[in-house]
């Protein structure tokens, strides 16, 4: 990096778990789709926190509203009423057409307890060994049932033996589907991503998705959405599933529904909305005052911002720049394919490429790389064209001099 950063920072810390092969960036603060690190260089930020931070940095509508709850309440506990869990619940309803919403505080959690939904649903129908479908590529979290459902042997090793009850099949293969399920009374669920995140930005096929809908209503399964990643306006709907015009009995939501708070949600339809009665399911943090609000003004400013409509369009000219840009590459076949929709867009290589993000931070870039060999773009959606731009004036030639590198 340009700067070094403070002995404290650029070390390993003895006091902090080595998880994350960490950038050597220390940010400090933002505003809008920039950010600045504690040296003063300006980045712009092509990740949002990985598909979190929707409005990006302190937005002048959002921050005073958390300001303001802030000096309220931050957390009560679910021994009580918390009203901004009954406006929230309303407006994902109203968003989604389903009936009733959980609040959780992750992903993984949301994730876990969709999981547990379907689990229960086969046992009241009197199921003893419930499977699930899950999916090649997918991610849904790193808990031990999570990670069973995650098809990466790589972040599944040295964690067995995994939670039983899975079964796998490739994206986008009806027969595959059918043919895993065939004859098999224990399935209750078919459960995946509308577009894989961290798998490489994998897009369920829209006939697919219908196909599948279909299915599960003439076996009496769950169809469980994950919307984590793709999902609150990414996209340019809603929800990703909703480009089919179909409808999932389950749906875990979190990261940008909260614009950097920490939630998650699942929301459920008519089948599973019952499902759980009390002492079934519980969260501490889940549905606390201020990440109620946090989702409320987020919405509240995605709607009287139009930034559904801003996903779509910026991501479909970013795109298309990426498209001109990489024209070489892509008749080459270095670049294997542009992937994704709206704000959500994977630029698949013909070799890793984890270098490249040590190498746009140095150009003033923030973005990653995923299933090691797909650039992954998922900035907020307040980005706006002359920033689409920007990143491909800085992305592409650092793509371009990795591909043309020797290996």
């Amino acid at each position: 990096m340009n700067a070094a950063l403070p002995a404290h920072i650029e070390a390993a810390s003895p006091h902090v778990m080595n998880t994350y092969g960490r950038v050597p960036i220390a940010l400090s603060h933002g505003q809008g789709c920039r950010v600045w690190d504690i040296n003063g260089k300006q980045y712009l930020d092509a990740l949002a926190g990985i598909a979190v931070n929707t409005l990006g940095h302190n937005h002048p509508k959002l921050v005073p509203a958390l300001q303001d709850q802030i000096s309220k309440l931050i957390h009560t506990s679910n021994y009580y009423h918390v009203p901004n869990q009954e406006v929230l619940a309303a407006k994902l309803i109203e968003l989604s057409g389903m009936t009733n919403v959980f609040f959780c505080s992750t992903g993984l959690e949301a994730n876990e307890a969709a999981l547990k939904l379907a689990r229960k649903f086969g046992h009241d129908q009197g199921i003893e060994r419930p499977e699930i479908v899950v999916y090649e590529n997918a991610f849904h979290g790193r808990s031990i049932a999570t990670l069973s459902a995650t098809g990466n042997p790589k972040v599944q090793a040295g964690f067995g033996p995994l939670v039983e009850g899975f079964i796998r099949v490739p994206l986008n293969d009806m027969d595959a589907l059918r043919k895993a399920t065939e004859d098999n009374p224990n399935v209750v669920a078919v459960f995946f991503e509308a577009i894989q995140g961290e798998g490489g930005i994998h897009t369920m096929h829209i006939d697919y998705l219908r196909q599948v809908r279909a299915l599960c209503d003439e076996r009496n399964w769950l169809l469980m959405i994950d919307e984590v990643q793709c999902g609150m306006g990414r996209t340019g709907k809603w929800f990703a599933h909703q480009w089919a015009g179909i409808q999932p009995d389950v749906m875990p939501l979190a990261k940008g529904l909260g614009s950097g708070v920490p939630i998650g949600a699942v929301v459920a339809g008519p089948k599973a909305a019952h499902i759980f009665q009390p002492g079934n399911h519980g969260t501490t943090f889940g549905g606390n005052p201020l990440a109620m609000r946090a989702g409320v003004e987020t919405i509240r400013i995605m709607e009287e911002d139009g930034l559904l409509a801003n996903a779509a369009r910026i991501g479909a000219h970013l795109h298309d720049e990426l498209v001109k840009a990489l024209a070489s590459e892509i008749a080459a076949g270095t670049v294997c394919e542009l992937r994704g929709q709206g704000l959500m867009i994977g630029i698949a290589l013909s070799k890793p490429c984890g270098a490249l993000v040590g190498q746009c931070a140095d150009a003033g870039l923030l973005i990653s790389v995923t299933a090691d060999s797909v650039v992954r773009l998922l900035p907020p959606l307040t980005m706006t064209t002359a920033e689409a731009d920007e990143v491909v004036q800085i992305l592409c030639p650092l793509v371009q001099q990795h591909l043309a590198a020797a290996p």
